[in-house]
């Protein structure tokens, strides 16, 4: 047995008051399985069946009609459950009676007006006159152009008001990226709507069938007097005098209503004008309110009345409305000017250079307002370093210091918590009142300028981390047409901002060392970064803490996840810095030992001992706390002690090869000057081999670590140089090779068109050849090893030019073809063992230039003619045979 259905129960109904023709929403339990089971709905004794939707069982949406009770209850009444009860109240609100001829100063809204005889007439929906979304799914504007429309659908209209509409049209405007199963689910909600329509219109006329029958009734007796009657137009009859009444009716209507209905235009009149004004006062007052909030700093109003004003009358044909538009725009343009006028402005934090680029963007500013914020900031920092440097020059940079030691740049705020903590607490340690008068002005300047570079490029590298992943526009990371547009520059200025990172930290570094260490700067660059001639010389100690505050800001960069690249600069700055003190450590060490001697006063203790010992003892505790800085290694870094020596052995090289390049003489033997530079190179690749490995072997046998580091430094370094000397060696040696073939070739007034069969290699050929063997005799002289290698490069070299001039012949006889064909494969053959690949492409140019060879005696002779070459230089081409050496590789 089935459970029996419950009867509806009315729970709430929202909004609980209101008057005639009100829009309520009805929520309960049990209120119906469907729109057909919904036969009944009562709100203050008034049927509302007619207004009603059902929704759901637990959803009624209807309008509350006229009805005769102030106040009463909704009950609904359902097929399946029933007559249903109610748990609370509607009141119905009276509305004032005015009288036809009384003024009322009320405001009609004549669009949203509800007439419920024009629902009944049209037979649509009573609770919408026109629905927005009669499909009851999502709506997908297409972007096909009106206009288009128009012409594919001539006649037609997309409004389903219209007489004319195109569902095709509708459904193209309105749904066209919507699925098929979408379009098949508001298929369905046609229909059902179309059932609930018939279904309340037909109950509405069960309901009051007694009432047409009386209407039909009446007119029936009616249609019976005037046809018994007879006579229409016969003065005295009833229809006659029923014209005359009506007539009489309308005239006096009109006399009375005359003064109503002027009244009525004319406030018509001013209620038009009214909206007119307020439409437009926002227009003409704009100028005035811009310039308001502009002073105010309500640049948020402003961009948003802009976009308003820019959606509503920026393609106006009016003329006073261009006029009053044409003053927005200018005054628009003077806010860009002074928001990209502030947001050029040093210094300024990094959220004031977020928000005005913010607004510059959504102003539409021509160019990129981010760009030009980066690219201001780098020129400030730089200015700043170098105004650093430059009035401790002039003596003026001890000012700038307070008595905590804290500094203040100028135009800087001072340095945040944050930024302290990075550099490490011990530069911030409480200082004596007399510490600014006795710290040398180096270490002034060194800390100062850290803080610079401290307090300023973390801001500019945040900036330039907002501006790539478009942060400046969207907080919260929403995509946005801003933020792929700041993704792409970013893109494209990669390589530019990477170059002002690179001057950044190459002008930190450069006005470091002119301050400690000019002897490393080159000639050029002493009197932009130098000066510190006439300054006190710095003692191990001072160099300590200097090297201190290098780490510091050093490790303040790497936190900020700044390329390792980038910073390299600074690495080979401190490493400098930690031989200098390193070297300076030890000299004073060297000459306070030396002066110990001048101290001894010559009295003995109770164990009959000077105190000598203990000075001696004193100035090594010293020395050993002076190193404990520069000797400790921080991750990344090089132990300073092997570094140096390296250095100097590899510095020492170089000045060897400025020497043979120079032309000095270094030695007592008589060598040329490409010996000097083959001996140099095979030093280099022995060292790269050997010298080094085992010195590596040996520091880490006496406890040095950090010894793979140096090594890789150190082979990198002999690389540079050995490429440096190859290549000024290949220059000597390649070039005159090369440069002897062409005239060689065309000696005698040779002509590839017009030659003679021919007979066999030309002179200029061998000659080359010859030249290639005087530089394998040279080679093969001081190093072996170093023949596959330098040989490989000069047969390039010839190969190259070989296949130019060949491919710069216009054309070949055939006897040219031959010869010519002759030659190259003579060159190739002889030289093979050291043919690369280069060597081999050049090759295969020069021959694909050439005609191939038809006749078989064409090929016979060329076969005969090589083997003669072949056999005649024999003994000369011996040399080129392969070997046991192995080219080496690089």
């Amino acid at each position: 047995m089935s459970r029996a259905r419950q009867p509806p129960l009315v729970t709430g109904i929202s909004p609980n008051e209101g008057a005639a023709w009100t829009k309520v929403t009805i929520r309960g339990e049990n209120l119906g399985t469907g729109p057909a089971d919904l036969i009944g709905l009562l709100i203050c004794g008034h049927n509302c069946l007619l207004t009603a939707e059902w929704m759901s069982a637990s959803k009624i949406v209807c309008r509350v009609g006229p009805a005769k009770d102030d106040k009463g209850e909704i009950i609904v009444t359902t097929k399946s459950g029933g007559n249903g009860t109610s748990t609370v109240s509607f009141k119905l609100l009276k509305p004032e009676k005015i009288g036809i001829l009384d003024q009322s100063a009320v405001w009609v809204d004549e669009m949203n007006y509800y007439d419920m005889r024009t629902d009944r007439n049209k037979g649509i929906s009573p609770l919408s006159l026109r629905p927005s979304n009669p499909l009851g799914i999502e709506i997908d504007k297409g972007k096909i152009p009106q206009k288009d429309m128009e012409l594919t659908f001539p006649g037609m209209s997309g409004d389903f008001t219209s007489e004319n509409f195109s569902a095709t049209w509708y459904l193209i405007e309105n749904h066209s990226g919507t699925s098929f199963e979408q379009l098949r689910t508001a298929a369905s909600n046609l229909k059902k709507q179309a059932t609930k329509k018939n279904e309340g219109s037909l109950a509405y006329v069960k309901g009051g069938l007694s009432t047409f029958f009386e209407a039909q009734d009446a007119l029936a007796a009616i249609h019976q007097r005037l046809e018994s009657d007879g006579t229409e137009r016969v003065e005295g009859s009833m229809t006659q005098r029923l014209e005359n009444i009506l007539n009489r009716a309308s005239d006096t209507a009109d006399t009375l209503f005359q003064e109503v209905l002027g009244r009525k235009d004319k406030a018509d009149s001013t209620r038009n004008a009214l909206n007119v004004l307020q439409r437009f006062k926002f227009l003409f007052n704009l100028p005035l309110y811009i310039e308001r909030n502009i002073q105010k700093g309500d640049y948020d109003v402003v961009i948003n009345d802009y976009e308003k004003a820019k959606s509503l009358f920026g393609n106006t044909e009016v003329p006073v409305f261009k006029k009053v538009y044409a003053e927005v725009e200018t005054r628009i343009g003077a806010l860009r000017s002074l928001l990209l006028e502030k947001l050029l402005q040093t210094p300024s934090t990094l959220h004031d250079q977020k928000r005005y680029i913010r607004y510059l963007s959504d102003l539409h500013a021509p160019g990129d307002p981010a760009w030009q914020c980066i690219y201001a900031q780098h020129k400030w920092i730089l200015q700043l370093m170098q105004n650093c440097r430059d009035e401790f020059i002039m003596g003026v940079g001890a000012t700038a210091l307070d008595l905590e030691g804290d500094i203040r740049p100028l135009g800087l705020s001072r340095l945040s918590h944050t930024a302290s903590l990075k550099r490490g607490g011990s530069l911030r340690t409480p200082r004596p009142s007399t510490w600014r008068f006795e710290t040398p002005q180096q270490v002034q300047f060194v800390e100062k300028l850290s803080d610079v570079v401290i307090s300023q490029l973390p801001n500019f590298w945040k900036l330039w981390i907002s501006y790539v992943n478009g942060s400046l526009f969207s907080e919260t990371g929403e995509k946005s047409g801003q933020v792929e547009k700041s993704k792409k520059n970013a893109r494209q200025r990669q390589n530019d901002f990477k170059k002002m990172i690179e001057e950044l930290t190459h002008r930190l570094v450069k006005l470091v060392r002119g301050a400690l260490l000019p002897a490393t700067l080159p000639q050029g660059e002493l009197s932009l970064y130098g000066g510190w001639e006439n300054k006190t010389e710095l003692t191990a100690p001072w160099l300590t803490q200097v090297i201190h505050i290098v780490r510091g800001f050093h490790e303040a960069l790497a936190a900020l996840e700044i390329p390792n690249d980038l910073l390299q600069v600074i690495q080979d700055l401190l490493l400098d810095l930690r031989v200098h003190c390193l070297m300076v450590t030890l000299l004073h060490t060297t000459e306070d030992v030396k002066r110990l001697a001048e101290k001894e006063d010559w009295v003995v203790d109770n164990e009959g001992i000077t105190t000598l010992p203990s000075q001696f003892e004193q100035c090594m505790v010293q020395m050993l706390q002076s190193l404990k800085e520069p000797l400790e290694t921080k991750p990344g870094e090089i132990n300073p002690y092997l570094h140096a020596f390296v250095q100097v052995f590899i510095n020492c090289l170089e000045h060897l090869m400025t020497g043979c390049l120079s032309g000095c003489v270094f030695c007592v033997h008589v060598c040329t000057f490409e010996q000097r530079l083959l001996i140099i190179l095979s030093n280099c690749q022995y060292l790269e081999r050997h010298t080094f490995l085992n010195l590596a072997d040996h520091f880490e046998k006496h406890g040095f670590m950090g010894t793979e580091k140096i090594t890789r430094v150190s082979v990198e370094a002999v690389r540079q140089l050995d490429r440096k000397l190859f290549d000024a060696y290949i220059e000597r040696r390649a070039d005159p090779i090369a440069g002897s073939l062409e005239p060689g070739i065309y000696a005698g007034y040779f002509d590839w068109r017009d030659c003679q069969s021919p007979t066999g290699v030309r002179n200029y050929l061998k000659e080359a050849l010859v030249s290639i063997i005087t530089v394998h005799a040279e080679v093969f002289t001081v190093s072996k090893e170093l023949v596959p290698r330098v040989l490989s490069k000069i047969v390039e070299s010839v190969a190259d030019e070989m296949s130019r001039l060949m491919q710069c012949v216009s054309s070949f006889s055939k006897n040219g073809a031959l010869q010519a064909r002759l030659e190259l494969c003579a060159l190739r053959d002889a030289i093979a063992p050291y043919l690369n690949s280069e060597s081999n492409a050049s090759f295969k140019l020069a021959l694909d230039a050439l005609p191939q060879l038809q006749s078989g005696a064409d090929k016979k002779l060329l076969e005969e003619l090589l083997n003669t070459f072949k056999s005649s230089m024999q003994l000369q081409l011996t040399c080129f045979q392969p070997s046991s050496v192995q080219p080496v590789k690089r």
